[in-house]
Order: C-alpha cells, then structure tokens, then sequence
C-alpha cells in the first residue's frame, strides 16, 4: 500500500484502539495488526515513526472524538482471532521431570537471560516438574568476575518472578573436590592431558590441527602433571580434553577443562587455584543431580557438544538439551557486564537503577511479574533468533495494571495561567471505567506544561475535565461544553513532583495534590503521560519511578 493507504490504516487501527481501551491506544498493538496484514520486519523501523506520531495525535483526542473519527474513515478492518498459545512438548516427557536454572552471578538477572528461567519455569509448571537453582560460581575470567551481590540478587529475582526452586541452593564453588575426582578419572581413561604451551603454540596448534607435544604424554605422567598444576602459577598449565584436532571447529578442538586461577572467590576465597570451565562442571553436575531436561540458549551449542561428549567418555546418559533463539528487545541494550561495570563504577546507583534493565529495577518500577512471564509465553521456545519491541512488554503489563490504577494529573516544567472564572471546583473521574470521582478544588492559578503552551499558544484548546479556553497572553474561557479540541493536562494547588524515567533521567512538575494520600508502591497513571510508581516522598518533592508508557 502507498503512504498514504497505509497512514490512513494506522489511524484506523489507533481509533479502534483507543476506541476499546477509554480513549488510549498502544503502539505496539497497532504494530501488531500490521504485521498480521503483511508488515515485513525491515519495515518496521521507518513505519514505527509513523506510528508513534498518529498514536500519540489519536491519544490527543477525547474518547467521543476518536468513535467519531472511526466512524469518519468508513474503513473496514480484518478481525484476526486471536488462537491460545500453548507451548511446544518437549522430548522425553515423564512423571519426574527436573529442571536447573544455573545463572552466573555477575550481577542481577535482567528482562533478557530472564527469558531462559522463565521458559524453564513455564515447562515445570506444565509437567508438574521440579527446579533446583545451581549458582554456577566457577571462577569466571578476569573479563567476567563474580558479584558477591549477585548472591542475593539471583534468588530474590527469581522469587518474585514467582518461579519455584527447590529449598537448597546448590553452589558450584562447593563442589571443586567432587570435579577433582571426575577430573581425575578422565585422565586415567586417557581422555584428557595438561597442557603447558604458551598460550600462542597452543592457539597456532589448534588452527593448524596440530597436536601438542605433551598430549600423548603416558597416563601416569600425566597425573602427576595434573598433581603438580594445583602449584603452578597462574596461565602456566591448562587441563584439556583430547578430542579430534582435524575437528571442522577449530574451537572444538582440545578444549579447556581447568585452569588456574589466583584470584580470591568471594565463598571460597582462596581455598582452590585450579578451576573448572563451565561445560565441564555442567557435564558433572547434570547427570549427578538428576537433571532430565536443559533448556538453554543457541549461543551454548558448542558447550552442548562438549557435555555430550564428556557423557559419552564417561558411558553417562545425560538429560535431553533443548536450544531457544536468543531474544533481542528493540531499544534496549543489555548487558550484564557492563551493568556490573557501571554499578561497581558508580555510574549507576545500584542494581535497581532502571537502566540495567534488571529484575529489582523492574520490580521498583511497578511491573508485574506476571507481565514479564507472559512475554517470554508468547515468545515460547523459538528456535529462531528474534527481535521483539519493547512496546510488546509495555502493552502486556498495561493490560494487567490499567484498570487497577486510578489517573492523576501531572505536568512537566509547569507554566502559570492567569484565567478569569475559573470554577472553584472540578469532579475528575478517577479511572474512565469507573462511576468514582474525585473533587478538586481549584485555586487562583493554573498550570499547563510548558511544552502544551508553546504548542497552542494563540489557539482554542480545553482543560481536561474542565473547560475549553483561548490560549494567548491573557486566557480566556470559552464553554464549558466538550469540543473536538486539543486536550491538555493541568494541575492547580499542585505539589512538586519528580519522576525517574527508564534512562535515568528525571522530569520535574507539579501534580495534582491527592498524591499526598498514596501509599508508598502505589502504581498510577499520569493521565495522558504515563504509568508509574509512588517510590518515596523527599524533603522537596514526591518522586515516582517510570513504568511505561
């Protein structure tokens, strides 16, 4: 379709919208729709522009203006059904099914490795299976160090998420002795050798499928090679598994199993200097504890290969491993490591600081944890890596809290109006499906944001739930009587009020002063701004944390 088509379609999608939801379209809703009619993902970019605009002119408009709009286009929209999404079965189902979750601690979990657990989760609760929480506390590289705040962080997390775990947590850092012994055990099967070139022998030697010197070295030299590494120095000796050096993977071949490390662990400080790499003490753990299903992302296929492999050396029949695409969510960067670098840094002021996108930041800003379930059910356990909108979340978690949240007025950078006869008292409904009402009195002054009165300076415009006016130096009421006119939010007798968005930055107003009567979480709508939550009352100003839009 042309331009011009398809701006009239996102218009008729955003009435209809806002039409079934008291006056406020979603953007991604609208998205939605199209890509049902044909949208293609390398669109959605230079449309979503589009979209935002019409959404946000459409969500200008009083509800009696948009149902005639509507009825204006005379434009016929499809009706998709919307089929129950169920997840796919897994293979292998039995009466006793056990699940891990095993998060390294580098710092909270955040809206995107959650999805992993979440997915874990939604397949236990489907089978009536069990989770037992493994804290995969090897030492980590220097490049991804542990964050002793992680150890509360994970588990608290993963609590609210509502996500069940068996009571003992186990900890991989109290296991080194047990992966000692399967370390040992390798060796004497002749499956595994220490190895100590120079980083860049071995590195040349993998690529050129060269074998290295001390591989084929006897089984009893060997452990005594591995008995003297537990006192080498640091990067002098690696553990590695023999495996197919003409391997079409170069990174396959003859990888890591231990290494040394000097640093101190912050649960067994400096009690062990060999360490284990993650697919080996997966391949242990796994089997030991009675794992049946691993559901872990694509980006761990090789792990996956090396756990199988170690299985196959050990005669073991490890659990059934299922690979999910990654998920990437649109205007949004995430990543662990740096969040770790920025709170430890001080450039974040915790791990609830929204822009580490985080399970507690989350939690702080008034989501709720059903919403972010919800999102990773209707993602299900694609194979395929995908890029989902933020605004999908957002839309979510606005369908469980819209009607439990009452609306207030707020407005940014306040600028006075001086307005002759102004009533003295307002009644503004408290929520557009509910009878309640709120009376407000009014006092000599109102406010509008500033941005409103640079926008229609000089033109006719109403106060919402009050009155329409003449916006120029000297304001002036028109009627009282609704008109199909631009609507603008105002405050009078307000109170200052701050608001923490999602990048950190804050927007400071004044909101109407029934505030004052919130309790400490409560989650409300800005009318015609956005969703937040009460987070605390400072000397100088009520603060609030951004939910979404």
């Amino acid at each position: 379709m042309n331009k011009k088509e398809l701006e009239k379609k996102i218009l008729a999608y955003a009435l209809d919208n806002a039409v079934s939801h008291n006056g406020e379209a979603v953007a991604s809703s609208v998205v939605n729709h199209l890509f049902r009619e044909g949208l293609k993902k390398e669109e959605l970019k230079d449309v979503m522009l589009v979209v935002q605009r019409i959404v946000n002119e459409v969500n200008n408009m009083e509800l009696d203006e948009q149902k005639k709009r509507f009825n204006e286009l005379n434009i016929e929209l499809k009706k998709f059904e919307q089929k129950e999404k169920e997840l796919t079965e897994l293979p292998n189902v039995s009466e006793n099914m056990v699940f891990r979750l095993a998060p390294y601690p580098s710092g909270d979990l955040h809206i995107g490795n959650a999805k992993t657990y979440i997915l874990n989760a939604l397949y236990a609760e489907k089978y009536k299976g069990r989770i037992i929480l493994v804290i995969d506390d090897t030492i980590g590289s220097k490049e991804k160090q542990i964050a002793p705040d992680a150890y509360k962080l994970i588990p608290a997390s993963l609590k609210w998420l509502n996500i069940k775990f068996d009571k003992k947590i186990v900890y991989k850092s109290d296991r080194l002795d047990l992966y000692y012994q399967y370390a040992e055990k390798i060796i004497e099967l002749g499956h595994a050798y220490v190895c100590t070139c120079p980083a860049d022998i071995m590195r040349k030697n993998k690529m050129g499928g060269k074998e290295c010197e001390h591989r084929n070295l006897p089984i009893k030299e060997q452990k005594q090679r591995w008995k003297e590494m537990f006192h080498m120095k640091e990067g002098s000796a690696t553990l590695r598994i023999k495996t197919d050096m003409k391997h079409e993977n170069p990174a396959f071949r003859d990888r890591v199993l231990f290494r040394i490390s000097e640093r101190a662990h912050p649960r067994a400080k400096k009690k062990y200097r060999v360490w284990p790499l993650l697919e080996f003490s997966w391949a242990i753990d796994d089997v030991l504890l009675g794992i049946t299903h691993v559901i872990r992302g694509k980006d761990l296929m090789i792990e996956t290969e090396m756990e199988k492999y170690i299985w196959k050396i050990f005669g073991w029949k490890g659990p059934v491993i299922v690979h999910s695409g990654l998920v990437n969510i649109e205007g949004i960067k995430l990543s662990k490591s740096k969040a770790q670098h920025e709170v430890e840094t001080g450039k974040y002021f915790g791990w609830d600081d929204p822009r580490t996108w985080g399970i507690h930041s989350l939690k702080r800003r008034g989501f709720k944890p059903e919403a972010l379930k919800q999102f990773v059910f209707g993602i299900g356990l694609n194979q395929n890596d995908i890029t989902v909108p933020v605004d999908v979340f957002y839309s979510i978690n606005r369908k469980l809290i819209d009607k439990e949240t009452d609306r207030y007025s707020f407005v940014e950078s306040p600028q006075r109006l001086d307005i002759s006869g102004i009533p003295k008292e307002a009644s503004i409904p408290v929520h557009p499906e509910k009878k309640e009402k709120r009376k407000i009195k009014l006092g000599k002054h109102v406010y509008i944001a500033k941005k409103d009165y640079e926008m229609f300076k000089g033109k006719e415009i109403r106060l919402m739930h009050l009155c329409n006016i003449i916006l120029d130096d000297k304001p002036r009421i028109t009627s009282i009587e609704r008109k199909e006119l631009p609507v603008v939010n105002w405050v009078s007798n307000g109170v200052k009020t701050k608001v923490l968005m999602d990048d950190s930055t804050r927007k400071t107003g004044i909101a109407e002063s029934d505030i004052k009567k919130l309790k400490l979480g409560s989650v409300i709508q800005f009318e015609r701004n956005f969703f937040c939550r009460f987070d605390r009352r400072n000397k100088d100003a009520y603060e609030f944390w951004f939910t979404h839009w």
